[in-house]
């Protein structure tokens, strides 16, 4: 087990997690700060000092950010809370990444694999056989592999666990509009996210180098079983160029998803020129390839004419590093057509509120009960049919 001195940073937090509904945040004062600055609670575009953004994007909610600064060029409901489908797993990874040496091996039970949800994208792990948690880590990163990730969750303790640690790590990035009920990503009721949070976990998550490797990796060879392998491929269609679509030039990763409700989500960085820039997309109208194609286009705006703008935000310091606290935007609560439903609806209040003192920072957080709901969403798939892994 590897960065012992990061775990020790969080532990230093004194987070605690616990069960809260949704609906019984706190009111939060008219005069606290919004995370990443006012103007992200905003409804419409945000954009300063520069013009010509993409006329086709169609999606509920993007947002497009200088990686090394964190200034917000321009977004576009930044703090709406979405189903973010796979896209997830890049808290999941930021959160766990740290705890297992590369090296270490294990051996898969069917208690690992016991309560992944039906219609779940898998990798192929199979009881029985020995893999090495770089193994795992591929085929969450390449395939959105739930079985993988399920695997590294009951390695770390448990799902419960490894949610309500998800939870914590996403209070210190200072992520409050994220509602983790599951590590996956899966569509259970009240898991949500937003285009600002996404950004954020990618960002952060690109700091490590393992998680950087992961994310860039093309292909991969996974073990069968009795010696065997078989190859893996990235799902990021602009990392490999897929479908119809090129290969973006000078893309680094990171995480795409989807499911039949939350529909598809997708972060994306890229360095150019010596100037990285993350863009995520969430719920585009359109087909497949939508996702990616709105993602290019905004990143080839912030490389093109978006040099000259103004920031409208920031993205968050997390808190461990010595980032001030702030607050989501004091609105309603969020309803059922914001864990995926394709009618515009309002940002909704934290699930949880902060509590600051002299002993440290204090989260009450909705980690939520584990509903295993059996539905017909899907995390993977074939394409050809509309659908494809993430």
């Amino acid at each position: 087990m590897r960065d012992s001195s990061r775990l020790t940073r969080r532990a230093a937090l004194g987070l605690a997690a616990a069960a809260l509904p949704l609906s019984a945040a706190a009111p939060v004062s008219a005069a606290t700060r919004v995370v990443g600055g006012e103007r992200l609670a905003r409804d419409g575009i945000q954009v300063r000092g520069a013009g010509g953004l993409p006329g086709t994007l169609t999606a509920r909610a993007w947002l497009v950010a200088d990686g090394a600064s964190g200034e917000v060029l321009a977004a576009y409901n930044a703090h709406r809370r979405l189903a973010p489908a796979s896209t997830l797993k890049m808290l999941f990874a930021d959160t766990l990444l740290g705890k297992f040496a590369r090296t270490e091996r294990h051996r898969v039970t069917d208690a690992d694999l016991a309560d992944i949800p039906a219609g779940s994208s898998l990798v192929g792990v199979r009881a029985g056989v020995t893999y090495s948690v770089e193994q795992l880590w591929q085929g969450v990163f390449l395939r959105s592999g739930n079985d993988a990730v399920h695997v590294l969750a009951h390695m770390n303790g448990g799902v419960a666990k490894t949610v309500a640690e998800m939870q914590a790590r996403a209070l210190d990035l200072q992520a409050l509009d994220t509602h983790v009920v599951s590590p996956d990503g899966f569509d259970h009721p009240g898991q949500l996210s937003s285009a600002y949070d996404l950004t954020l976990f990618a960002r952060h998550g690109l700091k490590d180098d393992d998680f950087r490797a992961y994310c860039h990796t093309r292909v991969a060879d996974f073990p069968a079983g009795d010696g065997k392998t078989f190859q893996i491929q990235n799902t990021d269609r602009l990392l490999t160029g897929a479908w119809g679509l090129g290969a973006y030039e000078g893309l680094i990763g990171v995480k795409n998803g989807y499911t039949s409700d939350a529909g598809n989500t997708f972060t994306g960085a890229a360095t150019r020129g010596g100037r990285t820039l993350l863009a995520t997309v969430m719920h585009p109208t359109l087909g497949s390839n939508a996702v990616y194609e709105e993602t290019a286009a905004l990143l080839d705006w912030g490389f093109g004419r978006g040099s000259s703008a103004r920031p409208v935000g920031m993205l968050a310091t997390p808190l461990s590093e010595g980032g001030a606290s702030a607050s989501p935007t004091p609105t309603r609560t969020p309803g059922r057509a914001e864990a995926g439903a394709a009618a515009p609806v309002a940002q909704g209040p934290s699930s949880w509120r902060l509590l600051e003192g002299a002993t440290g920072v204090v989260a009450v957080l909705g980690a939520g009960a584990l509903a295993l709901r059996r539905r017909r969403a899907t995390e993977g798939g074939d394409a050809r049919r509309g659908r494809h892994r993430g």
